[in-house]
């Protein structure tokens, strides 16, 4: 008989997300998250999400023994921005079985439902700015920070239940190896627009500095699928997160005579230095990490680019060339830290001309992370 219970304590919230220890015991793959990490983003305390949003966590049980886990929530900033009804599920985790998680998908959609909603789509961690998406394709690729691992079967779970292709987001595999030509020669004509300047980020200045990365993420980004604009509290959220793992050289400002005109960020790969943590960061591991991260304990090999960004305002003219400069000077630095490659994006599947600036840049498609939706 298979139980579905709302978590309501504190001994259910560390239950919840302590059950991907279940599910991926023996895949030697799997990295597991920091448990510190995932207690805050479920404590509606520590989570700003939780000052526009609401979220109801669900734990499945079997013969006594929890075998899943899924949250439903409503993103009332999303709801505002597109005008619709939406809600989401996220945090979905199940062992191969089709009524463990055709219950599991129920008691979110009718909760959904019961809040006024009309769709659910995900998954997705709270925020389109989250983990999102479940991984369909790309499973021997290296696992990225702040992207999707799960086993095969869920996606043949989620649509066993009904759900249907909302949208794809890909990933790209990118070797730091040699520049090609043609970006080259695009990034030094770029470099010589009048008043522009292209640093990295002051770390030391980091409030001011996620301020202009918020400014450029909101101006870009506004006409893509699921774009939520930022909050105030988000933004200082991201500016303690980024203070902690950020490397200045993986990342890019382009100011025009001091005015924002773009950016591009990359972060490190922390997923090489937590597995041998197990989720723990003490009595012994916030001292390893802090080690690895701050003192040189760890050279990282990989990186994941998660924003390229140009402000409309500058599409039009030989500043539309920016994303290469970028990208070729956010290259040549990380290949002086000794990184070897990692994953852009996600993209969306349908933004050509992004994709196709990757390919130009010498990406290759690698992954594709799924998002699945349901008329309520």
């Amino acid at each position: 008989m298979i139980t579905i219970k709302q978590v309501e304590t504190k001994n259910q919230s560390k239950a919840f997300v302590r059950v991907p220890w279940l599910i991926y015991k023996n895949d030697s793959r799997w990295i597991p998250p920091l448990l510190m990490d995932r207690l805050d983003t479920i404590d509606p305390d520590k989570n700003p999400f939780f000052e526009h949003g609401e979220a109801a966590l669900f734990l499945a049980e079997k013969r006594g023994q929890i075998v899943g886990r899924i949250s439903a929530h409503i993103n009332h900033r999303h709801n505002e921005f597109h005008k619709d009804n939406t809600g989401f599920f996220g945090f979905f985790e199940c062992i191969d079985d089709d009524a463990v998680s055709t219950d599991l998908f129920k008691v979110a959609e009718e909760w959904l439902r019961d809040k006024g909603c009309d769709k659910m789509i995900g998954p997705e961690c709270f925020s389109s700015n989250e983990e999102l998406g479940v991984l369909v394709e790309g499973y021997d690729e290296p696992i990225q920070i702040m992207c999707p691992y799960n086993p095969a079967y869920y996606g043949r779970l989620m649509e066993a239940y009904g759900l249907e292709k909302e949208k794809d987001l890909l990933g790209w595999i990118y070797t730091v190896g040699d520049i090609p030509e043609a970006p080259l020669e695009i990034a030094k004509a770029v470099s010589k627009y009048e008043g522009l300047v292209v640093r990295p980020m002051n770390v030391k200045n980091i409030q001011s500095e996620i301020m202009t990365v918020s400014e450029i993420f909101n101006a870009c980004w506004s006409k893509n699928w699921g774009f939520v604009p930022w909050s105030e509290s988000e933004v200082q959220h991201a500016a303690k997160m980024l203070k902690l793992i950020l490397i200045p050289e993986l990342t890019a400002i382009a100011e025009v005579n001091g005015k924002p005109a773009g950016m591009m960020i990359a972060l490190p790969n922390i997923m090489e230095i937590i597995k041998d943590l197990d989720g723990k960061l003490f009595p012994f591991g916030l001292m390893k990490l802090i080690y690895r991260l701050k003192m040189g304990g760890h050279r990282f090999k990989t990186a994941r680019l998660t924003h390229l960004g140009v402000m409309p305002r500058y599409r039009s003219s030989i500043l539309g060339g920016l994303s290469v400069l970028l990208y070729v000077e956010t290259h040549k630095r990380a290949k002086k830290l000794g990184i070897e490659g990692g994953e852009l994006g996600w993209t969306l599947e349908d933004n050509q001309k992004i994709n196709q600036g990757i390919e130009f840049m010498g990406g290759r498609r690698g992954k594709t992370y799924r998002i699945y939706g349901k008329n309520l």
